[in-house]
């Protein structure tokens, strides 16, 4: 935990800006927009100087400050127990469980987790502070470090969590989606009431084939086994190309299903990936909220300029 303070959490909070907005408008510290009065809103949040200036009963809104619940989806599958790079997929997953939890946790969020494999798994309910953290990730360490064998029933843990998670969430959905399709319409479906952000774990190795000769490969989850030949280059070129059609589709279907995409990679730096991306999710945001139409907003200019018309 102190080596996470000082090596990521210093450099991150550089970087960041503060916590996930609310998606509730209310009373709150947060300003929001200044509106026109329309019948049925509360007289006490009616701003008394604007109005004055307006000529007209105006409404200031603000944020509601309220803690959010995030889940982690932690896949724990055989597959994960593998890495050629820095660390094993399962290492860079559960790091990176840790540096999210630290940083969401910040602002009195609560924390909560479902693990899966080839059935969902330990489920920790949500909770908030440095002391449920640290039991978090311990209980996960233990788990991630006995991985299961068996194919990974994804659509399982996803039809899981639709009927435990309750109440509007972050869900962050943790795997390498070495996965048979079919769970597509579930995370649609789960992604009609939660946020979601799919994090992809993944291994150079996956997307390409060092000329090594005969090699044996191996499916941890099933045990099927395959002699391949790698010197050969019409198979490596193949074996590349579909490799990037895998990605391609999971990148369509992740965005059919109003999701998010992480990719971390056991050969890349945790740290600078998820600034990168918070960066670009950030940049998003605020370009979609400076598009989207305010109907009865005004201004501060707008303000200022009907006060020089009105003198």
């Amino acid at each position: 935990m102190s080596r996470l303070n000082w090596r990521i959490l210093r450099p991150l909070a550089s970087y960041l800006g503060g916590s996930e907005h609310s998606y509730f408008l209310g009373p709150g510290v947060e300003f929001s927009e200044i509106r026109a009065y329309q019948p049925g809103d509360d007289i006490r949040f009616i701003d008394w100087n604007i109005s004055a200036r307006m000529e007209q009963p105006m409404i200031r809104e603000s944020r509601v400050e309220r803690a959010l619940d995030v889940w982690f989806l932690l896949d724990t599958s055989a597959s994960t127990n593998w890495g050629t790079a820095n660390c094993l997929k399962r290492e860079q997953a559960l790091e990176f469980v840790a540096l999210a939890g630290q940083l969401l946790s910040r602002a009195g969020n609560r924390l909560g987790a479902l693990l899966f494999a080839e059935y969902p798994g330990l489920l920790i309910p949500p909770a908030c502070g440095h002391v449920h953290l640290t039991r978090l990730l311990t209980q996960l360490h233990q788990q991630v470090a006995d991985p299961h064998g068996g194919p990974t029933d994804l659509t399982a843990v996803l039809k899981r969590a639709h009927t435990v998670i309750r109440r509007r969430s972050l869900i962050v959905l943790i795997s390498d989606f070495l996965v048979t399709d079919g769970w597509q319409s579930t995370l649609a479906k789960l992604a009609q009431r939660h946020e979601i952000i799919a994090v992809r774990i993944t291994d150079p190795r996956e997307g390409e084939l060092p000329d090594v000769g005969l090699v044996t490969f191996e499916d941890p989850e099933t045990g099927q086994q395959l002699l391949v030949d790698t010197s050969n280059a019409r198979l490596r070129a193949r074996f590349q190309q579909s490799a990037h059609q895998q990605t391609q589709r999971l990148q369509a279907d992740l965005i059919r299903c109003g999701s998010e995409l992480l990719s971390l990679s056991t050969d890349a730096e945790l740290l600078a990936t998820l600034i990168s991306f918070l960066q670009k999710r950030q940049t998003r945001r605020l370009r979609h909220t400076s598009t989207l139409p305010r109907v009865g907003h005004v201004s501060d200019v707008e303000i200022a300029g009907r006060k020089g018309e009105a003198q």
